[in-house]
Parts: C-alpha cells; structure tokens; sequence
C-alpha cells in the first residue's frame, strides 16, 4: 500500500500538509477550495515493515472516540473509514498549543506548572466519568484551547469500561510510553482511571524538574523497577519546589493504585488551591530510600497484587463470551455455517452473550515479503476480514462482537491462553482435519479439549444429503 500523500482525495476528503507522523498513524490537514478546513485525518500506518498493533490501535481509536459524547477535551469524530476499504478518522482539528512546548522549557514555575495540571486533570476527569481511561497520556498527547482547556488526543491505546479491550485480548506485554506508564500497566491491568493520574504525576515531574521520575527503560526488566524504587523528590532537584507541589507530584506516582488521589477531580482541586493541600512526610522529602527500605520493597514485589479497578460509573454486569475459533486456512463453506447455526443458539438463548471470534496465525516475524498481503499489517487486515464476513450473517451489534488475530506457533495453546485470559464461558472450535490421525498427532481442536478451562463445543457440519 502507497502511503498517501497532500493532494490525494480520499472518500471525498482532499488532503492537505502532513502535520504529524508517529509510530501508529500518520495526520494530515484536510483542505478544500478556499484553503485548511478545521478537520484533520488519521491515518494508520500500514504495509512493509508496521505492526500488526497499528491496526488494532485504529480499531480501538475508532470504537473509543465514537462512544465520547461531544465536549471541549477531546476532538470531536466526525467520519471513519472501515479497515476493509480504506481506513482513516477525519476528527476537529484542535487549534492549540501541546503541553510537549514547556516540557522543553523545564523548569517552569510552580504556578504554571499548577495551571497547566489542573487544567490537564479536569480533562481526565471528564473523560473518566465517561469510563474511559486513556492509557498514553504524555505531553505530545496533550494541546491547550486558547481559553485554557486541556484536550486529550490519541486514544489508540484507551480502555473503555463498556467495550471489550482488544488490545488487552490480544497481546501480553506492555502497550505505550513506558515513561509515564504505571505500575499496573507494567503488570497488564489497563481498567484503572488511577493509570491516568500515575501519568499525571509523571508530567508534572517532568515541568518541576525537566527530568523524567524512571528514565527512559528499554527493557521490561527496567520498566518494572518503578514497581519498588522511589522517585528522586523534586525538591532534591529543584530546591525551591514548594512542598504542596512535591506533594501532590509524590501523591500521584504511589506505587499502589489505594494510596494515589482517587479521581482526578482531587488532583485538579489540590492544584487550583495549594493552600488547601494536606501536607505529609511526602512533600518534605529530600532523598530517595535507603538500601534498606529498597531492598525490603523490591521483596514485596514478588508477591504485589494491583488495585481491583474501580466499577464503571454506569453498571454492568458481565456478559457471556463466547470464543468461535476460525482456522486460517481456506474456507470451509460447510464448517463456516455449522458454527455460525452453534453461535446462533447461544446468542438466541442469552441475549448478553459477546462473540470473540478468533483465528491464529504463526508471529509476523516470519513475514518478509513486500506485498500488502505479505506484510504484518496486510495479513491482519486480511485475517479481520475473514473473520468479519464469517460474522456478518449473524447480524448482532458491533459492541458484541470483536474479533481477533493471535500469533504463535501454538494455534492451540493461543486459544486456550486467550479463553483463561478473558474468562471465556465457551469455545465453539471445528473438528480435526480428516487426514489427522488425532491418536498420533493430536491436533488442535483435541489439545483444546483436552486443556481449555471452559466448556468446549467441537461443531461438524451437516453431512451432505
């Protein structure tokens, strides 16, 4: 796939100047015959050498944004393209400045500093009381409106409490900026609006001292010291912090979700009225824990458990999935509709129930070809696709339905690791292939049996009349 480039008319949106090119997606102004519109277009970066996450990323962008109601802290969604023909979101285009402008100024004053966070934390708490959490919050995803407002950008990598997590069902490590990225993070849990203020503490560091509080890890191993080392104070760095400001900074970077600001709303309060900071032994600080202290919580962190994540404002209870696992082979006509007549009975009889449906193909790392089909973005395309058609006649509503491509050598033990990940109530799964004898080599479908921690339909088509 040609990347596109200003000038080129997509869906009706002409293209203008490329404004931003990032890991994921590439941004671009839109314009019509009079010059800029106040729209700009987000396009996933797909083709040789991508991955495969950029795709899920749109996907998760798209259902995320869609679901916001219409307010002043994040673009609005205006259009979207389907991954099937073109894929894109045309959103507002935010006319403002990026918090990433006094990071590179840092040091900045105490008080800008508190403006700048209040106003960042009341976004937060906006988006929060929504049930999303964002999850890749840092300064380059953050502008300010003229009036002072704070807009979050970029939910590729959000969590809505209401939607299924694709990015959590479909991969096991780390997913965003490490420099910010909390705890819980680090341990897989992305449910937690605390996240959020966890990276919020990490910015305001950033603006007291010009340095971040963990570095810059490379490695999972470096990423998990956060877990049990403490932060330099501020106030050791920068001598004049006040120590409401340390404070609140200390407060947001707890370890533990139970010990950080419970919303959002308490850190934009606290920074709008220092005077009304409740002031402990975090804000006199001036050093790090001894060895002592150090080596007593690096301990702990082999047994530490993250915070349950707090219920989503609007209840709901947990709806039955369902796991359809779909070979990535050619299709089978006859196997296809045997599954979907299964999965027909099991919507008809819970009317709640999700379908995950699911297909496993070997790592991308064996791709090295230079078509689109050859590449890690194209196959996954193209593996949503099948799995997208083979769902279609079932005609349920796009929140109760994902779809989802795993890589592993082990197509069996990534169903079976996928089904206990997710508390899956039911595989529906083929039967072996005829020419398997399943004594010998057993395949698939039998090692599911044998080893998933739920019920395990194996449907077999109609034998033909």
């Amino acid at each position: 796939m040609n990347p596109p480039g200003p000038g080129t008319e997509i869906d009706g949106f002409c293209l203008g100047e490329m404004i931003h090119v990032g890991s994921m997606a590439s941004i671009f102004r839109l314009s019509g015959p009079h010059g800029p519109l106040p729209l700009i277009m987000k396009i996933p970066r797909l083709g040789p050498g991508e991955r495969a996450v950029n795709v899920i990323s749109f996907e998760v962008c798209r259902m995320v944004m869609g679901a916001l109601a219409q307010g002043p802290h994040h673009p609005t969604l205006v259009a979207f393209g389907d991954i099937e023909t073109t894929p894109y979101l045309v959103m507002e285009h935010v006319d403002g400045v990026r918090l990433n402008d006094w990071v590179e100024r840092a040091p900045i004053a105490p008080q800008e500093i508190a403006r700048l966070g209040a106003a960042l934390a009341l976004a937060l708490h906006d988006l929060h009381r929504q049930d999303v959490v964002h999850l890749d919050l840092k300064p380059t995803n953050v502008l300010y409106r003229p009036n002072g407002d704070a807009v979050l950008i970029d939910f590729g990598l959000a969590h809505h409490s209401h939607y299924p997590d694709l990015l959590a069902e479909e991969l096991r490590f780390p997913v965003g900026n490490w420099v910010y990225m909390s705890p819980e993070q680090a341990l897989g849990v992305r449910c937690d609006p605390r996240s959020d203020i966890y990276a919020l503490g990490g910015i305001l560091y950033e603006l007291v001292t010009g340095r971040v509080p963990f570095g810059k890890p490379s490695t999972i191993a470096e990423l998990r010291r956060r877990l049990y080392r403490d932060p330099i104070p501020p106030r050791a760095l920068v001598a004049n912090t006040p120590e409401w400001l340390q404070e609140v900074i200390l407060h947001c970077l707890e370890v533990d979700a139970r010990d950080r600001y419970a919303s959002a709303a308490e850190v934009a309060f606290d920074l709008a009225n220092p005077a009304q900071v409740a002031l402990t032994e975090r804000g006199s600080r001036h050093r790090r824990a001894g060895a002592w202290t150090l080596f007593h919580h690096w301990v702990q962190t082999r047994k530490f458990e993250p915070a349950p994540c707090p219920p989503p404002s609007t209840a709901i209870g947990p709806a039955p999935i369902v796991l359809v696992a779909i070979g990535p082979a050619l299709p089978d006509a006859a196997l296809f509709e045997a599954l979907r007549d299964a999965a027909r009975r099991l919507v008809a009889a819970d009317d709640q129930c999700r379908i995950a449906c699911v297909t496993a193909v070997p790592p991308a790392a064996a791709l090295r070809g230079e078509r689109d089909e050859d590449t890690a973005t194209g196959r996954h395309i193209q593996h949503l696709l099948k799995l997208r058609r083979w769902a279609t006649p079932l005609q349920l509503p796009e929140e109760r339905l994902t779809y989802h491509v795993l890589e592993s050598e082990n197509p069996a033990a990534a169903l079976i690791d996928y089904a206990r990940m997710n508390d899956v109530d039911q595989i529906l799964i083929g039967p072996p292939r005829r020419s398997t004898p399943a004594r010998l080599f057993p395949g698939v479908s039998a090692q599911v049996v044998a080893e998933a921690p739920c019920s395990v339909t194996v449907v077999r088509p109609r034998p033909e009349s």
